[in-house]
């Protein structure tokens, strides 16, 4: 308890999934927590919950496409608790039908993407440092993703959005460093949100957990604790790096779970 104990964090997307994961252990740990969504009544009512468990947190309308609405989250944070000390970049989007292959997806789709996955980050850092410069220093952390390290046959805009997430992390990192300002990526693997359990046919769930180093999924809490982690004073010496939760799936040579399938197979055959 109390690992980030006084400190004022704003998260962005945090009304579900792993940005309330993040708000609930946050606040647990001490932090006054401004969650701000889309989804402005599931933000409130997290924020709800949150302090009936005891935490002190607000929710607040944020509309991520739009660079008024991510100053506007900015500043309410700022004018409720004082400074702002945390930030953690956390909304993201992706849309199957549409953000396709390089010759057929759809290139308003990719302009939705890089303005939502990237700009709202470059946006979030730029109107969050100022007062972090004021407040003696601060953690920015952003959620990048595999999709950034790794090829697909599809998501192709979100991909890109998410490797740039991951160099802009880099450049944040450089460029206010002597401020006291951190800035850290994480990149989720597939992890158990409510809505990759409501989307993901049981079967893909199977084929991902099939190449996983380890013998299970993850879950939103585990990006939520690497959160608490960066936004902490235990990482004050690690900045511009960008952390894979992952659970080993991209470490193997991608061929390994199929060629010990065949041998066992050898074996059973004698």
């Amino acid at each position: 308890m109390g690992r980030v104990q006084g400190k004022v964090a704003l998260i962005t997307g945090g009304a579900s999934g792993i940005g309330l994961s993040a708000a609930t252990l946050l606040a647990k740990e001490g932090a006054k927590v401004v969650i701000s969504d889309f989804n402005v009544d599931g933000a409130k009512a997290a924020a709800e919950e949150i302090t009936k468990a005891g935490g002190e947190a607000v929710g607040v309308f944020l509309d991520a496409g739009n660079e008024e609405s991510i100053k506007a989250a900015i500043d309410f944070t700022v004018e409720t608790y004082g400074t702002i000390n945390v930030l953690y970049n956390n909304v993201g989007m992706t849309n199957l039908r549409k953000d396709l292959d390089v010759v057929n997806m759809d290139l308003e789709e990719w302009d939705k993407l890089m303005n939502v996955n990237t700009k709202s980050v470059l946006l979030g850092a730029r109107y969050a440092i100022p007062h972090m410069i004021k407040a003696g220093g601060g953690s920015i952390i952003n959620t990048a993703s595999m999709a950034g390290f790794a090829g697909d046959s599809v998501r192709t805009a979100y991909g890109a959005s998410k490797a740039a997430v991951v160099n802009l992390t880099r450049y944040i990192a450089v460029q206010y460093g002597k401020h006291n300002i951190r800035c850290n990526g994480v990149a989720p693997g597939l992890i158990l949100t409510p809505a990759a359990k409501n989307n993901m046919p049981p079967a893909i769930l199977d084929i991902f957990a099939k190449f996983n180093a380890l013998p299970y999924h993850g879950e939103a809490d585990d990006i939520g604790h690497t959160v608490v982690f960066l936004a902490s004073d235990e990482s004050k010496f690690i900045t511009g790096q960008t952390i894979q939760v992952e659970g080993g799936h991209y470490m193997a040579n991608p061929s390994i779970a199929d060629v010990e399938n065949y041998m066992f197979e050898m074996k059973q055959q004698g």
